[in-house]
């Protein structure tokens, strides 16, 4: 792959993009993965239970589309997280934390914000750019 060519990611084990963008993109050594909600790939569904669940579901789709890009949350190096309610952000953290920062990995940079409605009325959305 050339430095400069933007190629498209995309894995079953993640819920498929529905309208004009893919997974992720990836140039050069860098992925770029558009924002995962808790949706089930199978299903199609918002997984049940509260904000650890959602977020253990988009770090698990988040896993399979780094990987299918050829690279894993360990090479993280920028998250944004987006949360319906900031009052969620100590159940999300804990779940994140032993996706992002287990012991001996430099957690990635990261910005969270609250919003006002995320799609499916999912209660958080990450994204990431890492290394491959």
């Amino acid at each position: 792959m050339s430095e400069s060519q933007k190629t498209a990611v995309s894995t079953s084990g993640a819920p498929a993009a529905i309208g004009p963008y893919t997974q992720a993109v990836r140039i050069g050594n860098l992925v770029y993965t558009s924002g995962q909600i808790a949706l089930d790939p199978a299903s199609g569904q918002i997984v049940a239970g509260g904000i650890a669940e959602q977020t253990t579901r988009v770090l698990e789709n988040l896993q399979a589309v780094l990987g299918a890009a050829g690279t894993d949350l360990a090479h993280a190096v920028k998250t944004i997280v987006f949360l319906k309610d900031m009052n969620d952000f100590a159940a999300m953290n804990a779940v994140y934390a032993a996706y992002f920062a287990p012991a001996g990995v430099v957690p990635p940079a990261r910005s969270t914000v609250e919003v006002a409605r995320l799609p499916k009325d999912s209660l958080v959305e990450i994204e990431v750019i890492a290394t491959v």
